[in-house]
């Protein structure tokens, strides 16, 4: 469980963008890394008790224990925004490549790529389920860090290096730099480190896509060893990735060649045009097999999710749950792929900056909600909590769009996550009131069961 979900959490944004962003960050995305340790730390010892205790299939039908009807559905509301918006940008990297790699030669237009690859994903997913999830996801995994591996092999012995002389190379260049302290950049490391935490809390602890993958596991003790593991290879991994792109960079410095202005290029342009063959193959292999198995499970999800918390399927018959299930699965598949189109259109810089900044303005409601319903005893006016998500991202925008000029230049980056869910508490705070069972509607929060 925890190896597949390697590939379900990193994507073909990782794979790509991740080496593409060391010629101008370094390896201070390792501050982002280190956090993200923190954040799986409080999924493991906060969340995945409370889940498994409630005996959720959704985890959102905790905002209806805690605090009613329209905190659930702005909840769960939120997460489909959030995932839908997350895995169009996911496989809008590894249409692009495909397209760039194979289909443009054909004359094969961008919008029948994604048609294509859409219909894949929904073909198995719809078929198969939740175990064949579990399973692809491994193989998936398994295929993508087999690509950066013969990457990072054949680079190497391109600049004649062993595995000692690739690492004291990467550490003597100036990409090998992890720490960085100026606090108005930001990669400055506290910046990193709590934003790197709480988007780990919001897109894996308060996400149904990879929360439902862990209540899978047996019992509690299985899925907080899932948790352990899973950080553990995560670091892992990412440092791989990160020494591909410095070997990637040092390569091209060496050979004369130039790159592409953009990161997110930089991988896919010397793997299809100065590397041998067999690393072109791997690319390709590696990128459709990660990209597929973050947006496999994310479809599995969406599909899961709607149908449980808008669509109420425990109400409902045997056969009007296959037919809803039948046509919510098509219909998100459809949605995302107008939504891939639509990010083609715009999108201007490095896909792993987008999908940290969306999740930002997306997740940082949920954060603020949980955070409420777990941290303090008191009750909200369940019918202004929309209104309250609503307008906790619109101010966290007009906060980070003049902080520069507000805090003496002072600039937010994906912290604006934290910022985003601290507004929403204290829009909630502001609509609470002492209740006269400690605070809570019908689940107790830790607070009260430590008492």
């Amino acid at each position: 469980m925890a190896f597949g979900m390697i590939g379900a959490t990193l994507s073909g944004v990782t794979f790509v963008s991740v080496p593409g962003m060391v010629r101008d960050l370094h390896f201070t995305y390792m501050q982002l890394v280190l956090g993200y340790l923190a954040g799986y730390v409080v999924i493991a010892t906060v969340l995945l008790p409370l889940y498994y205790r409630l005996n959720l299939v959704s985890i959102y039908t905790y905002l209806d224990q805690r605090f009613g009807f329209w905190s659930y559905k702005t909840g769960a509301g939120f997460f489909l925004l959030s995932r839908t918006l997350g895995a169009a940008i996911r496989l809008f990297l590894v249409a692009s490549v495909l397209q760039l790699a194979v289909f443009n030669e054909m004359g094969i237009p961008f919008a029948v790529t994604v048609g294509i690859t859409i219909l894949l994903i929904w073909a198995y997913t719809f078929r198969g389920g939740m175990k064949t999830i579990i399973w692809t996801d491994t193989f998936q995994t398994t295929a993508m860090l087999l690509a950066v591996i013969i990457s990072i092999w054949v680079v190497s012995n391109e600049l004649n290096l062993g595995f000692q002389g690739m690492v004291d190379t990467i550490s003597a260049s100036e990409y090998g730099n992890v720490f960085n302290w100026e606090y108005k950049e930001n990669t400055y490391f506290l910046k990193q480190f709590f934003s790197g935490a709480f988007i780990t809390i919001v897109m894996t602890g308060l996400d149904q896509d990879m929360m439902q993958k862990n209540l899978s596991c047996k019992n509690i003790g299985e899925a907080q060893k899932n948790m352990f593991w899973f950080s553990v290879i995560l670091v892992v991994v990412n440092v791989m990735f990160l020494s591909l792109g410095a070997l990637l960079y040092l390569y091209a410095a060496s050979k004369g060649i130039a790159l592409p202005d953009r990161g997110d290029d930089v991988f896919p342009f010397l793997a299809l045009n100065h590397f041998p063959a067999v690393v072109g193959i791997a690319f390709i292999l590696g990128i459709i097999a990660i990209a597929y198995a973050s947006a496999d499970s994310a479809l599995t999800s969406l599909t899961t999710s709607f149908c449980i918390d808008f669509l109420n399927f425990k109400e409902r018959s045997e056969h009007e749950r296959v037919r809803l299930r039948y046509i919510v699965h098509i219909g998100f598949s459809v949605i995302m792929m107008l939504v891939i189109l639509a990010v083609n259109e715009i999108n201007s810089q490095s896909l792993i900056s987008t999908l940290l900044q969306v999740a930002g303005y997306t997740y940082g409601p949920l954060l603020g909600l949980y955070t409420f319903g777990l941290y303090t005893r008191r009750q909200v006016r369940d019918r202004f909590v929309p209104a309250i998500c609503l307008v906790a991202p619109m101010l966290t925008y007009l906060i980070s769009a003049n902080s520069a000029e507000w805090f003496n230049g002072y600039t937010f980056g994906f912290e604006v996550l934290i910022l985003n869910g601290f507004l929403t508490f204290v829009g909630l705070w502001a609509i609470s009131f002492e209740s006269g069972f400690s605070g809570f509607k019908r689940t107790p929060t830790p607070m009260d069961l430590q008492d």
